[in-house]
């Protein structure tokens, strides 16, 4: 069988959240885009009814994100009455003191960011993906990936070739492109197995996530790892929560009938909420660092978990992604007209604007782990004397300021 080859500026490897994002903002600023992924994917298959379970999956959007997805056409398209907003945040140390309160309204801000179902965003983003006219290739396994000056030849199984100016790898954390190009990757292992689950709340949870860090025996394994655990806001009484427990403790979580579970759960966030009631059952996944050792080689930019993958408990993974693709699209609209895309100085660009990004993200979510997985007592002292003094209002409100600027 002889090769089809197809051409195209963007070749896109991978149709998740990030790299369908990147198909519609590709095509949207006029050029030709291929979208690739192994599984097969569709906009017509329907969302759950009204008290249907909800997803697992579930992702706190920023507000620059969502503005940046209202750009693309994708947030119109979602059913609100499936999402979340949060209004607040409340943090809890281990020493179960007074929380640290940050209020959306101290920089007169709408909200902190909003809780959306991957399953619903997704759907939106492959309904734009269809409207765009990207065409796709689904279904079919990449099996080899060419690079030369100016152009990257992508090989599918079928005997397709793509050959584009520029390939985006948002093909998840085992990319399978990263590997192509032997690009290292810098891992290390929390030690820890978050838990997603959905519940009904007795109480309102009045739009506010909160959050504990946890320490004590009941959350702590025998080497003294933390427990973080996060409840996010849905609509009505719902909230979904992230267990971010250590693994021996996660494993015996997922051993308890949901009865037990659910009594587990609402113990550790101090029955804030009053009485929960399960909705599905929680699923969970081991938790790693990953961070690529370049974002750019070649005519090849990674982006999203290919890139990158970091600790769930700032929220940021799904938007640390998104803000890969706003950048490339804000360095490639600002190129002079004779300027390819391709263009090794652009490229250069987005790794340092990019870099910059991670680093301080996970200069915070490392930072607080270490912090709070810490068994030194002078350190169990300043880190919850940290969140009471962190309750003065100018320091509050630079946080929020910081939080709504993701």
């Amino acid at each position: 069988m002889s090769e089809n080859i197809l051409k195209a500026d963007v070749s896109i490897v991978g149709a998740g959240l990030v790299g369908l994002s990147a198909a519609v903002a590709m095509s949207k600023a006029g050029h030709e885009v291929v979208l690739v992924d192994r599984q097969p994917h569709t906009a017509d298959s329907c969302l759950p009814e009204e008290d249907a379970d909800w997803d697992q999956r579930i992702y706190a959007i920023s507000p620059n994100n969502m503005q940046w997805l209202s750009s693309l056409g994708v947030w119109q398209l979602l059913d609100r009455s499936r999402i979340g907003e949060m209004h607040a945040m409340e943090i809890w140390g281990d020493a179960g003191a007074t929380p640290l309160s940050l209020f959306a309204e101290d920089v007169n801000a709408d909200g902190l960011g909003f809780i959306v179902e991957e399953r619903a965003l997704k759907k939106a983003l492959m309904q734009q993906v269809q409207t765009c006219g990207v065409r796709t290739l689904f279904g079919h396994q990449c099996s080899a990936l060419n690079t030369v000056p100016g152009q990257a030849r992508l090989h599918l199984d079928n005997q397709q070739v793509v050959e584009s100016a520029l390939l985006i790898a948002a093909d998840g954390v085992h990319s399978w492109v990263r590997q192509q190009l032997g690009i290292s990757v810098e891992q290390k292992e929390y030690r820890q197995t978050a838990i997603v689950a959905n519940f009904m709340t007795e109480k309102p949870h009045a739009n506010i996530a909160r959050q504990w860090f946890r320490q004590d025996g009941a959350s702590a394994d025998a080497a003294g790892h933390c427990g973080i655990l996060a409840w996010l806001p849905l609509p009505g009484n719902r909230i979904s929560i992230v267990w971010s427990a250590p693994a021996g403790y996660a494993d015996a979580l997922m051993q308890l009938d949901d009865s037990a579970f659910t009594t587990e759960v609402m113990c550790a966030g101090n029955a804030a909420l009053g009485r929960l009631t399960m909705i599905g059952a929680p699923a969970a996944f081991q938790l790693v660092l990953k961070k690529a050792g370049t974002l750019v080689q070649d005519n090849v930019v990674l982006a999203g978990d290919a890139a990158h993958r970091i600790h769930p408990m700032a929220g940021q993974g799904v938007n640390l992604g998104f803000r890969d693709i706003v950048d490339l699209m804000r360095l490639l609209s600002g190129r002079h007209s004779l300027q390819p895309i391709n263009d090794s100085s652009l490229l250069k660009r987005y790794t340092r604007a990019r870099k910059t990004d991670l680093s301080n993200m996970l200069m915070l979510t490392n930072g607080l782990y270490h912090l709070f997985e810490s068994q030194n007592l002078v350190v169990q002292k300043v880190r919850n004397w940290g969140l009471s003094a962190t309750n003065q209002q100018t320091i509050k409100k630079e946080l929020v300021k910081q939080a709504i600027a993701l």
